[in-house]
């Protein structure tokens, strides 16, 4: 009896387990180190973005949450770099992680060619080693691709994408050459960009931070899927011609990596699916006042409450030595902080930033009478050394007309020696 009532138990927790995973795995689900970029979301910044400079600036902001890659497992996140690799009217922009000061890994790869026409076709290829072979997302073209015309307002069949209905939008190859990210790398100024940043050295604004695990990512980038999806679609061919010439010439990969994809190192980013609804809450709380099947600004600059609590300084990261057994998100490190504790700590803020202003106020409005008492005193000064001045200026008329007064006192007596002198001649004639 008590071996058939353990058997039902563990019957009823298989059967619950294999429900959760069916219910946080979906059509996305690659278990590979891809799972924590998502490329649906690059290739939409991509769009959006007017230089190469912003996109890879915005592809490395927390706030964008789009980047939630740590290859090196050091518990961080990894600034991918961008670079352009030109060759006549073909781009292939790359993203690249450097894993340490010897190695680097290509995450993915966009693969841009205008034809002599002008129409542009673009491609969003995965490293096959995070994302399997053939992982490429594009837009989704019109059904003709070779001969279509501007049509950017036709609308498809709807599909159906995780349970969720989907308005599918085609786009043309017309309309591709139009993006802004297009019309820069193709003006005839363009000067072929390359990220100045490499292992150790990256931009003073960035600070890594610690990774989300997957169902937290993928419960919060799950509200965009009904715009991923309108735009963009999974293809399962390149249809750039030379790109077997990119992947033999260009192509870097990295032996760490893997390895730790051999030996399964990077699975225990896919251990909590109970984050799924914090990341959905965290979408809820950030976008309150957008629709999820908004499109996204060109710059997401959202007030994200989990900022870089432990975020380690690019110098820490330069000078740590990675590691194959280096631990990947500890249980106090990798678990994101809810939101009513952000909610709570960012009210504690503002009320102290409140009393402050307020302090600040009640000292300007008591300082103000001093201010006028010294001002009322100022103008008593300059009206005393005003008329100290006008007397200085009148003292030296004064000082010039004593020299006249002398000379009238001296005179005087000659006067009197004359007089004398005349008296006693006359005397002296009487004699």
């Amino acid at each position: 009896m008590k071996t058939l009532f353990a058997a039902s138990v563990m019957t009823a927790l298989l059967i619950s387990g294999v429900n959760v995973m069916a219910q946080n795995q979906n059509e996305d689900y690659l278990g590979l180190p891809g799972d924590n970029l998502n490329l649906y979301a690059v290739m939409n910044l991509f769009q959006e973005s007017k230089t190469l400079e912003e996109f890879e600036r915005n592809l490395n902001d927390e706030n964008s949450r789009i980047n939630n890659l740590d290859l090196n497992a050091d518990n961080m996140i990894d600034y991918i770099n961008v670079f352009d690799i030109a060759n006549g009217n073909v781009h292939n922009i790359v993203m690249q992680v450097a894993i340490s000061e010897r190695e680097k890994q290509d995450v993915a790869v966009f693969s841009v060619e205008r034809d002599k026409k002008g129409n542009v076709m673009i491609q969003l290829t995965g490293d096959e080693d995070l994302y399997g072979k053939n992982y490429i997302i594009e837009p989704v073209y019109d059904e003709v691709v070779e001969n279509s015309t501007p049509n950017p307002g036709y609308t498809g069949n709807a599909k159906t994408v995780n349970g969720r209905n989907v308005v599918v939008v085609k786009t043309t190859v017309v309309e591709v050459a139009r993006w802004p990210m297009i019309t820069y790398i193709y003006d005839p100024g363009y000067v072929v960009w390359r990220s100045s940043w490499y292992w150790g050295y990256y931009p003073s604004y960035w600070r890594p931070w610690r990774p989300y695990y997957w169902h937290y990512y993928y419960g919060y980038h799950y509200n965009y899927y009904d715009h991923y999806y309108s735009y963009y679609h999974r293809w399962n061919h390149h249809r750039y011609d030379y790109w077997n010439d990119y992947y033999n010439h260009h192509h870097t990969h990295s032996v760490y990596v893997s390895s730790n994809i051999r030996e399964g190192h990077y699975k225990s980013t896919y251990s909590r699916p109970e984050e799924r609804k914090k990341g959905e809450e965290l979408y809820a709380t950030t976008h309150r006042d957008s629709g999820s099947g908004t499109r996204r600004n060109e710059s997401v600059r959202v007030a994200d409450q989990n900022r870089r609590s432990e975020s380690k300084s690019p110098a820490d990261r330069s000078s740590g030595n990675v590691s194959a057994g280096s631990s990947r998100r500890s249980e106090s490190g990798t678990s994101t902080r809810t939101t009513s504790d952000s909610k709570s700590g960012s009210q504690v803020r503002s009320t102290e930033n409140r009393s402050r202003s307020e302090g600040r106020s009640t000292e300007s409005r008591a300082s103000s009478p001093a201010r006028s008492d010294s001002k009322s005193s100022t103008q008593v000064r300059s009206t005393e050394s005003r008329s100290r001045e006008t007397s200085k200026s009148a003292a030296p008329a004064k000082r010039e007309s004593r020299p006249k007064e002398s000379v009238k006192r001296e005179s005087q007596p000659k006067s009197k020696e004359s007089s004398t002198k005349k008296e006693s001649k006359t005397d002296s004639k009487r004699r």
